[in-house]
């Protein structure tokens, strides 16, 4: 059978689109649809943003600190719509960048919604084309899970990390739902650029499945900047409350009401297969609606394949590039590989940053049993002079019996930046050791990974 395209691609976020252009470079007649923008939640509503947020609100510490070094100048005024319209102008240039490389390497984009009609044909939802491939790449990531009304009364007034990007005006008084990564930097993020902020919580202590110190340390920072964390709690209704500025009444589970002005819903999220028909293509789910998938990304069914958020493996932007450059390498390429997804180091833009690559010290004790721990809490060299207590945190997790580094995790400015590198080492496999024998570079915070001697436990 002659098909319409030798690969076609549903989803332009950042795995789609490389393993189109990869795909496409290769001489394959490659086809992408897309029904929103291209990027994907990186680029139009995840990392490229709420990064530039998290420096927009790290102002207010720069310029305290900058008095403490002599500076003077008036209060600083902040215009959350001047701001939020420099980055949507951002996002906007990105996501044309991203148009452009894939018409550049020669993919056909269709902007609109793709569905399942069967195994090798697709339907356009926009203009009711149909399409047919002789291989298919679903790359349409993730959303942010919303609860129903019946599980949340109310929940029609609440916005998610989608929304936020979209506002004009700075929330008076903003309550965040949840635990993990999205909800501990959105509460930084706000309480930054001057909004009162709420963080409400199932459990006592954030970042469920990092490193125990970690949580401990970002848990600790929460309080320490003036977000009011409200533990053991989770939603039970929302009302109006009949007041102008604080609009909205937020019912707790253990019986406690705020008074808000905006509430921000970042309780997980679910892989997009809703609306794709995977059924008529035959493909398999798991309970969660991830697609389940090989090491090489591929479904049940032979000519279709997975990648990013939408398999729920490691939800994470460079994942999804790396397993689609994989996939396309292996099926366009002729070079056959898969994407390793063991020591991945990543970060958390919370204020200080959390970076961390390979085993907290719970997993490395449960897999290896006698680990070696070293540990340092101390302050930056800037803060002495600014007056501020915040502490960096670092940790080396190592394996006694080879001393080989397990793990590392760092909270301190640009900690994204240390981990990084610190990742290269991991993967490596290298060893306290060479930690040890690598020089220090003076003053930094990143030498504290080289000088650590003594073991804590």
């Amino acid at each position: 059978m002659a098909y319409d395209y030798d690969l076609f691609v549903i989803g332009g976020g950042s795995g789609g689109v490389r393993a189109a252009r990869i795909a496409a470079e290769t001489g394959a007649r490659v086809g992408l649809a897309e029904e929103y923008r291209m990027g994907g939640t990186c680029v139009i509503r995840g990392c490229v943003p709420k990064k530039l947020m998290v420096y927009a609100s790290a102002y207010p510490k720069t310029f305290k600190e900058a008095r403490a070094y002599g500076w003077s100048f008036d209060e600083p005024v902040y215009d959350h719509a001047k701001a939020m319209s420099a980055i949507a102008d951002q996002v906007s240039y990105l996501s044309g960048l991203y148009m452009k490389g894939q018409k550049a390497a020669g993919v056909t984009v269709f902007e609109e919604r793709a569905e399942f009609l069967n195994p090798h044909s697709l339907l356009l939802r926009k203009t009711g084309q149909t399409i047919t491939a002789e291989k298919i790449l679903i790359a349409v990531g993730g959303a942010p899970y919303i609860p129903t009304p019946s599980d949340m009364p109310g929940v029609e007034k609440t916005i998610t990390s989608n929304e936020i990007f979209q506002m004009r005006t700075l929330p008076r008084h903003i309550l965040i739902a949840g635990g993990g990564y999205i909800a501990v930097e959105f509460a930084h993020i706000l309480n930054g650029l001057g909004a009162q902020t709420t963080l409400v919580y199932r459990k006592d202590k954030v970042l469920r499945g990092f490193d125990e110190d970690v949580r401990t340390y970002v848990q600790e920072g929460l309080s320490e900047a003036g977000i009011n964390f409200i533990g053991h709690n989770i939603i039970d209704k929302i009302e109006q409350s009949g007041e102008a500025e604080l609009p909205l009444r937020v019912h707790l589970s253990q019986g406690e009401t705020l008074n808000v002005s905006d509430v921000m819903l970042a309780i997980g999220r679910r892989p997009n297969t809703a609306g794709l028909n995977c059924d008529k293509a035959g493909i398999e789910l798991d309970a969660a609606g991830a697609i389940k998938v090989d090491a090489y990304s591929r479904t049940n069914v032979e000519n279709i394949w997975a990648v990013g958020d939408v398999t729920n493996r490691v939800q994470l932007t460079p994942v999804a590039i790396r397993e689609g450059h994989a996939f396309a390498d292996t099926e366009f390429g002729g070079t056959p590989h898969t994407f390793d997804h063991s020591d991945i180091a990543t970060a958390v833009f919370t204020q200080p940053e959390v970076g961390t690559v390979g085993l907290t010290e719970s997993e490395a004790r449960e897999t290896y049993g006698e680990v070696d721990i070293y540990q340092s809490r101390f302050r930056p060299l800037k803060n002495l002079v600014s007056g501020s207590e915040e502490r960096a945190f670092i940790k080396l997790i190592v394996r006694a019996s080879d001393q080989r580094v397990l793990g590392v995790h760092i909270i301190s400015p640009h900690a994204a930046e240390m981990i990084q590198l610190a990742g290269v080492a991991v993967k490596m496999g290298a060893t306290k050791q060479d930690f040890d024998r690598t020089c220090a570079v003076h003053p930094s915070i990143a030498e504290e990974l080289v000088t650590m001697r003594h073991k804590v436990r």
